[in-house]
């Protein structure tokens, strides 16, 4: 559901609901802005709540999972017969309540698997593990559209177009039922039996003037404020290549919705292939140099693409769909190392807090990094909606002026380039190393080991 989202709402809101790309912009940079802001929030009730069924975490889940289902078909039965202000207004506030509800299940999910994995290998399994569902979850929208959406081309899109959203949407909605079912249902033992889960915090009042200064202490961090700022960069190449990526394979390489479909499955194929990859080089040779190296390649994939570009209109369509297909998957084993090598690094961090602290902030910690991530993803699709409307992209003309197709091609390439060599810049800057987390755990487990052993001998 969210991978629909962020790869087809710029694209649905702007060339089939007709929408200008500033409104759009706007109304889901406000909407981002607000998810991040109200990640912490969330992560610090769910570190403070106790609940002697679900436990910290869960019960913020099973709520949300029923609320997003539902606005997420409200979402695209948008009607098409409101004026642009009214068509603004029903994406800003549904955008907003999919969002809220969207945090009160994300971000205790994403602190779930802190604490069911503190260990510094283990961490890496079970961010693997997520991050092979968690793109099977992105390639399902691909598929999903290549049954149900009308296999149009050039940028003709019609009420037909609308109806296969909504259809997938359903689909999706449905799944998330399900599969959100599983993932609470099937932690709820460990979540009851296990001890460190439930680590205490100290009583203390609640204040947004609190959550703020934690926030400001984590940036003061070294090592925290490396991840969230690389991961804050690499997020904002990912927009510029989602949001306008459909208008790029539509308007410039003149792709119709099925070949879209499936290089957007190669995309995301070769991400989930090279999960194992970048599992064992982490432990090899260390989560930082695995991730430059991940970034690396994707800005080679992205040069590739880029002359494929240049020379579109001299290549025939089909060879192009075959090219374009073998630099999504190069572009994609790259990729697959952002969709878990970052936040496992994060975790690493919140574990050496953790254990010398003795306070589990999993859940505060959590929604700082998502609400970091998020104000840049907001930033940047603010601007991808001012860029539209200045490159003059009309999504009532079925084929692009020769110099918008270059300004698509212009904001994809440029901006996913730039912030990528960013976020490669920034990455290099990490220092926590598995000998780090290591030595913690042990010193804590020797200490654990040896209070057994008095309590014993008393």
């Amino acid at each position: 559901m969210s991978q629909t989202l962020n790869n087809f709402i710029m694209f649905f809101a702007t060339a089939v609901m007709g929408i200008s790309g500033s409104l759009v912009g706007i109304a889901i940079a406000i909407s981002s802005l607000w998810d991040g802001v109200s990640d912490p929030l969330v992560g610090y009730l769910s570190d403070n709540t106790k609940n002697k069924f679900f436990g910290k975490r869960l019960g913020f889940m099973f709520f949300a999972i029923f609320v997003i289902a539902f606005i997420n078909i409200c979402i695209w039965s948008m009607p098409s017969s409101l004026s642009q202000g009214g068509k603004f207004f029903y994406l800003l506030i549904s955008m907003l309540a999919i969002e809220s509800a969207n945090t009160c299940f994300g971000t205790p999910f994403a602190a779930l698997a802190i604490d069911i994995a503190p260990d510094y290998n283990e961490q890496s399994k079970v961010q693997g593990f997520k991050t092979v569902f968690n793109i099977i979850g992105m390639i399902l929208p691909s598929i999903l559209m290549y049954f149900f959406m009308p296999s149009i081309s050039i940028g003709i899109q019609n009420q037909h177009t609308q109806d296969g959203y909504i259809k997938i949407a359903c689909i999706n909605s449905a799944l998330l039922i399900v599969f959100g079912l599983i993932a609470i249902f099937s932690t709820l033992m460990y979540v009851r039996k296990n001890n460190v889960y439930n680590m205490a915090l100290p009583k203390e009042k609640f204040s947004f003037s609190r959550l703020l200064n934690g926030y400001f202490n984590v940036l003061k961090k070294k090592n925290f404020r490396t991840v969230i700022l690389g991961y804050s960069f690499a997020t904002i190449a990912s927009a510029f290549l989602t949001s306008v990526g459909m208008h790029l394979f539509t308007y410039c390489y003149h792709f119709s919705s099925s070949q879209i479909s499936v290089v957007l499955i190669a995309l995301f194929g070769g991400a989930i292939c090279a999960q194992p990859l970048w599992v064992y080089l982490s432990n090899r040779i260390d989560k930082k140099r695995s991730l430059i190296i991940a970034l690396s390649i994707i800005v080679f994939g992205i040069f590739l693409t880029v002359i494929t570009f240049l020379f579109r209109e001299y290549i025939p369509n089909e060879y192009m769909f075959i090219i374009a297909i073998f630099c999504l998957i190069f572009c994609g084993i790259g990729a697959g190392a952002m969709y878990c090598l970052p936040f496992s690094m994060y975790a690493d961090c919140v574990t050496l807090e953790m254990y010398q602290t003795g306070q589990n902030n999993a859940g505060a910690y959590t929604g700082y990094f998502t609400f970091s991530y998020n104000l840049a993803n907001s930033i940047a699709l603010l601007i991808i909606g001012f860029l539209l409307d200045i490159i003059k992209f009309d999504s009532s003309m079925p084929v692009q002026a020769m110099s918008v197709q270059n300004g698509l091609g212009l904001i994809v390439f440029f901006g996913c380039t730039i912030f990528l060599s960013l976020a490669i810049l920034v990455f290099s800057r990490f220092t926590v190393k598995r000998a780090d987390v290591l030595k913690v755990q042990l010193k804590k487990s020797k200490n654990g080991a040896e209070s057994k052993d008095s309590k014993i001998i008393a």
